[in-house]
């Protein structure tokens, strides 16, 4: 939508999910507003003034709360599509990996290392990691961070 004319936006989005949810109740579905959010993106100037008084959106006839970021299957989107969010969450989450795999290390061969490695700490980087084209430099050090950390863990080296 437009910055100059969020109204009318707004009032079609509500429109067009009510439709929506009138398909769904024909057909014997129904929608979780307790299990919805909405999330607007845009840059930090039409955030401003598409945000500046928007703290909930009519969808299928429900107010639903304006979100800061927004988890979908696997991937955290952020208002401005920055995916530092995301950067930050899979880092969180290969640390998690790197202290289970360092407590029991010593009982593992170098190449049982690797493929926990590879499946619990390298796969997470690898999914859906299509969508960080073009990300901040930052983010991808976070995770480039982490990829160096599963080679030092992997072949026990030091920092």
């Amino acid at each position: 939508m437009h910055t100059d004319n969020t109204g009318d936006g707004l009032a079609l989005l509500a429109a067009c999910t009510a439709d929506v949810r009138l398909w769904y109740l024909q057909n014997g579905l129904q929608l979780n507003p307790e299990k919805s959010e909405v999330l607007v993106i845009g840059t930090s100037s039409q955030l401003q003034v598409a945000t500046s008084n928007l703290f909930s959106v009519s969808v299928a006839g429900v107010d639903l709360p304006v979100a800061e970021k927004m988890k979908i299957p696997g991937v955290v989107l952020d208002r401005r599509l920055s995916f530092d969010s995301h950067a930050t969450a899979v880092a969180r989450a290969c640390n998690y990996q790197f202290r289970a795999i360092q407590h029991i290390h010593h009982l593992l061969s170098t190449e049982l290392a690797q493929t926990l490695a590879c499946s619990l700490i390298l796969s997470r980087l690898d999914y859906c990691n299509v969508v960080l084209h073009g990300a901040l430099a930052g983010s991808i050090q976070k995770l480039q961070h982490v990829q160096n950390t599963a080679a030092r863990v992997v072949l026990r080296a030091p920092k």
